[in-house]
């Protein structure tokens, strides 16, 4: 089956785009893999699959993939680069709800919604104060996906990511933030993602660091988060809105064999 993507990125993590809202093509768990794997086949942190939207108010659904191929709720840095493969400014609908977006010149803005904070809406697999995890004191959140924020050595994401990931605390594993404090304002975050691994930016794992840290009274509420790959501006509005503001790079457009 011939397929027709766009490969794109935001601060090097990267996507396949699948744009299949005149012919979905129901992609199988193992094609998934396969166009996600950098030897075999095109390579990326996640594939994209767009398709008509369902809901009133949306201009496109969007769904996410990861390399393994399960399926993700959210995905910030993959909404920027939908939100300039689309044009304009689109309101997405994915898992996680409408995410409306803006523009700036080359940076997208994407409202990522309202975090939640219970532990039972992280998940998480017993009830806990997700402000103090019984592991690596962690805090935790769902940006639409779950999130767990290490505060203290970004170094330790490789040592520590994998396990973490899997731990029985996340009966849906989760992305785990190992995040260092530069200043208010400012941070340093490395961010195992589920179902990916390390990676060079995660948008919503920046979200959920900037929610933790400002819950923990270690950031103010609008905060410049560094990652492997660059940077982002994150601000959770007193509404309870996060919005994520950065950069979406088209690489090239291509066919499958």
């Amino acid at each position: 089956m011939s397929l027709s993507f766009t490969k794109m990125h935001g601060l090097g993590n990267d996507f396949v785009v699948i744009d299949a809202r005149q012919n979905d093509p129901a992609l199988a768990t193992d094609t998934i893999r396969h166009l996600c794997d950098r030897r075999f086949g095109i390579g990326c942190d996640q594939l994209v699959l767009l398709t008509v939207p369902t809901l009133d108010g949306a201009d496109v659904h969007v769904r996410f993939f990861n390399p393994d191929g399960s399926e993700a709720g959210a995905c910030g840095n993959a909404s920027r680069c939908v939100a300039k493969f689309v044009g304009g400014t689109p309101t997405l609908q994915t898992a996680a709800g409408l995410l409306p977006t803006a523009r700036d010149g080359d940076l997208f803005t994407i409202d990522m919604g309202v975090p939640r904070l219970d532990w039972q809406d992280v998940p998480l697999s017993q009830a806990c104060d997700t402000l103090h995890l019984p592991l690596h004191d962690a805090t935790a959140c769902s940006m639409g996906n779950p999130h767990a924020t290490i505060f203290g050595d970004a170094s330790r994401a490789e040592a520590l990511g994998a396990g973490l990931e899997q731990d029985a605390l996340f009966p849906e594993r989760a992305n785990i933030g190992f995040a260092q404090i530069l200043s208010p304002t400012h941070m340093r975050l490395r961010v195992w993602e589920r179902g990916a691994g390390l990676t060079l930016a995660c948008g919503s794992g920046a979200c959920a660091a900037v929610v933790n840290a400002v819950r923990r009274g270690l950031t103010e509420r609008t905060c410049t988060v560094t990652m492997d790959g660059g940077d982002l501006k994150i601000t959770w509005r007193a509404d309870g809105h996060v919005l994520m503001t950065g950069p979406a790079v088209t690489v090239f457009h291509g066919t499958t064999a």
